[in-house]
């Protein structure tokens, strides 16, 4: 029980309990803060990596379809300076 003051002593004990329950409550709250805040984090980096590895992959793909590109057009291009000179 509380000091004697001129407040309701159960006025007093209520709020105290109150606050004590706010703070055995405090660790609880903070673990399961950091609980969501880390998997949070872990979620977004596993996303990112997953865009990541699909924005390298039509990188890849561009960079091969301009390679096979290339590859048929050179003897194209062969053929034709030949051409020209043969002309």
């Amino acid at each position: 029980m509380a000091f004697p003051t001129a407040l309701n002593s159960q006025i007093t004990d209520s709020i105290t309990q109150a606050n004590t329950k706010v703070l055995g409550d405090a660790p609880a709250v903070a673990m399961g803060n950091l609980f969501i805040t880390t998997s949070q984090a872990l979620s977004n980096a596993a996303h990112n990596a997953t865009n990541n590895q699909q924005q390298s992959y039509v990188t890849m793909q561009a960079s091969t379809s301009q390679g096979v590109v290339t590859l048929l057009s050179v003897d194209t291009a062969s053929t034709g300076v030949a051409t020209r000179t043969i002309y």
